[in-house]
């Protein structure tokens, strides 16, 4: 999750975490019982969200007890699960079948591309129509990205991805390796082969028990997140086999595995287990968009302030970002689409932005003062609005295919992790990628 967006609040952040509520995935939408929203009758809105988006009233920007207290007759809550995947699979699921869906379904920008596909597109409200939301106000290719063939807009911007890479001074240090940021981003500059060879000199002073990296599947994420083709061609069309930047993340990602770079743990895992190696301190570095500055913080807990840092990655990318929709078959989709629109208002990607450190799709605010001059205390006081911005100036959108999301999980939780966890040869590995997408996919 999740997922990432800013707000124009303090120059100070608090990165929040990922909530994980419970194991459903998706909530039901429907009203109290007390009818439809007509007159003064109170109605519950139920968003569906994975990852952390900042918004509930625990951990984030206390955004629902905002608007119910302008809007006295409207509830809030939130569903909200670590495992976008799924999350997907059950939403397209209940999609298929009209029934079960919340009121607002957050996207991930991974699977835009089939929400706005022929088969998809007509099960959600256009809410370039309806709900009240300013497009203008958001970054152009964000707009463009939720937009069907026939011009409507199914989902408003939440956050981007622009990434960094998170270290851990301390760990860094032991491995007697530069922990000043400025100086850990020259040692990668440019190039992920540099950052493997940055790996192989921790290796050679590693304190006991930890790794360079905490991921394979992780670092296949964030090379092809920087690459300008990924799993589409131009077209729009799956051609992930003849992408030059799968072709690099894989060979980054197998390189890593096969040096025993990485913790080989799997990110988002349920058991916890990549959760509690941030406490551990058994990796030394993550690949870190803007929205993993809150998992960090909430998995890695107090006793760990200041050991994190944030430095520029060596290449700039976008990895994830979202939207909300509307589906059609909510009970409430004219107060949906209202809720929709100002929670994705530069003013509420501000309020985000101070708690969660989420980067906003809103201009004004991925350039306000609030954005430019923000610091994270957790991390040392790093800039993280500089740090991120300015990677977000980088970002040239690669296209985005219907499958794009699915072909990445088969890629590294069926590939790449067969590959780290397991020893399978990559070759054998990426067969069995070519395999499932075969059988699972219907082109």
């Amino acid at each position: 999750m999740r997922t990432a967006s800013s707000r124009r609040r303090r120059t100070a952040i608090a990165a929040a975490a990922v909530v994980v509520i419970g194991s459903t995935v998706l909530t039901a939408c429907g009203d109290d019982g007390g009818g439809g929203a007509a007159g003064s009758e109170k109605i519950t809105l139920r968003i569906g969200t994975f990852g952390s988006f900042g918004y509930d009233n625990t951990t984030g920007a206390k955004l629902y007890a905002e608007y119910e207290k302008t809007h006295p007759r409207i509830r809030i809550e939130e569903s909200n699960v670590a495992d976008g995947q799924k999350y997907w699979d059950t939403l397209k699921l209940r999609l298929s079948r009209g029934s079960g869906l919340a009121d607002i379904q957050a996207l991930e920008v991974g699977y835009i591309s089939e929400a706005t596909g022929p088969a998809m597109a007509d099960k959600w409200i256009d809410l370039g129509k309806t709900g009240g939301a300013d497009l203008g106000g958001f970054l152009d290719w964000k707009v463009k990205q939720a937009t069907t063939g026939d011009g409507k807009v199914i989902g408003l911007g939440t956050d981007i991805g622009p990434m960094a890479i998170c270290y851990n001074k301390d760990l860094f240090a032991q491995a007697k390796l530069p922990t000043e940021r400025t100086e850990v981003a020259k040692l990668w500059a440019g190039d992920w082969g540099k950052f493997l060879a940055v790996g192989e000199a921790y290796k050679k002073n590693a304190p006991a028990g930890t790794a360079f990296h905490d991921s394979a599947s992780g670092l296949f994420n964030a090379v092809v997140s920087s690459e300008p083709v990924q799993y589409a061609n131009a077209k729009g069309e799956l051609d992930y086999e003849n992408s030059p930047g799968v072709k690099k993340a894989w060979q980054t990602a197998v390189a890593a595995a096969q040096g025993e770079l990485t913790a080989k743990l799997r990110q988002f895992d349920e058991k916890g287990t990549w959760n509690a190696a941030f406490k551990n301190a058994r990796f030394a570095t993550v690949a870190c968009p803007s929205w993993m500055t809150g998992i960090i913080k909430e998995q890695a807990g107090p006793e760990n302030q200041g050991k994190w840092d944030i430095a520029a990655p060596p290449v700039a990318g976008n990895w994830g970002g979202a939207f909300l929709a509307v589906p059609k078959s909510g009970k409430h989709a004219k107060e949906a689409a209202e809720l929709a629109a100002w929670l994705t208002a530069p003013a509420q990607h501000a309020k985000v932005f101070g708690v969660n450190g989420n980067i906003p799709s809103s201009k004004d605010t991925l350039t306000s003062p609030a954005v430019q001059d923000a610091k994270l205390p957790y991390f040392g006081e790093a800039p993280v609005g500089k740090i991120y911005s300015e990677a977000a100036a980088g970002i040239t959108p690669a296209p985005i295919g219907r499958w794009d999301g699915q072909v990445k999980t088969f890629l590294t939780d069926n590939g790449i992790l067969d590959i780290e966890q397991r020893g399978t040869d990559p070759a054998k590995a990426w067969e069995n990628v070519k395999k499932l997408v075969d059988d699972k996919i219907d082109q």
